[in-house]
C-alpha cells in the first residue's frame, strides 16, 4: 500500500533525512521518498504491520508534524 503524507516543519536536507530515517525504521515500511519542496513523504508499507498513526508518532518524535494525507 502507498500513502502520501504531508509533513510540516521541514526546512532543509537534514530534515528530509530525519523524516526518511524515522519512517524507514518502522516495521512494515518498505520504501520512503521524502521531498523538501511540497513537504511530502511517499511511503510504501504493509498495512498489516504498520499504520498511519505509527507513522505520525515517528514523524512527531523527530520534531515535525504530520499534516494529513494526499491521494496516492
Amino acid at each position: 500500500m502507498q500513502a502520501v503524507l504531508k509533513i510540516g516543519g521541514m526546512t532543509c536536507g537534514h530534515c528530509v533525512h530525519s523524516v526518511k530515517q524515522a519512517l524507514s525504521a518502522l516495521d512494515g515500511v518498505e520504501a520512503v521518498h521524502v521531498e523538501l519542496d511540497g513537504g511530502r513523504a511517499e511511503v510504501t508499507y504493509d498495512p498489516s504491520r504498520v499504520d498511519i498513526e505509527a507513522m505520525r508518532r515517528a514523524v512527531e518524535e523527530e520534531g515535525y508534524r504530520l499534516l494529513g494525507q494526499e491521494q496516492a
